[in-house]
């Protein structure tokens, strides 16, 4: 998987990181992977803020999130005037950071959101972000909030 990982997991940090994501891709003229995690552990407080659709192991939930992510991928593009020919969107259950991690290994460089769809507004960095950041096997792009008004 060389070329841009995005992790994305529908919050606004996360459109914004697709964003930067779709026309860096588009400026190397490199593949876009586009990584969508479902916590494999969803505790009631966490489900509320995973804003792609529920899905489980079976293999048709699995087509439906990819679907999901998709489309969520054109609309994003489509707002940005973005043109990557070779965009794959990849769909996973499993712990965020660990996942973008092992993404990492493969990819010329990775792009997260700086905080992602939890409750935790305060910090300047969220736990996936800050994990990734760290450990990441490649260099790591981390899309900043935007101003605030």
């Amino acid at each position: 998987m060389s070329g841009i990982v995005v992790g994305v997991d529908g919050s606004g940090h996360s459109r914004r990181a697709l964003s930067w994501a779709l026309r860096e891709a588009e400026q190397r003229n490199v593949p876009l992977t586009v990584l969508a995690v479902h916590p494999d552990q969803v505790r009631p407080a966490t489900e509320i803020y995973w804003a792609v659709p529920e899905h489980s192991e079976s293999s048709s939930d699995l087509d439906a999130g990819r679907t999901t992510v998709r489309e969520y991928v054109d609309k994003v593009a489509g707002e940005n005037g973005a043109s990557v020919s070779d965009v794959r969107v990849t769909v996973v259950t499993g712990d965020p950071a660990a996942e973008l991690i092992a993404a990492s290994r493969d990819a010329d460089m990775l792009v997260v959101g700086s905080r992602g769809s939890g409750p935790i507004r305060e910090f300047l960095m969220g736990s996936v972000s800050s994990k990734v950041a760290l450990h990441a096997a490649c260099p790591v792009v981390v899309i900043p909030a935007a101003a605030h008004r």
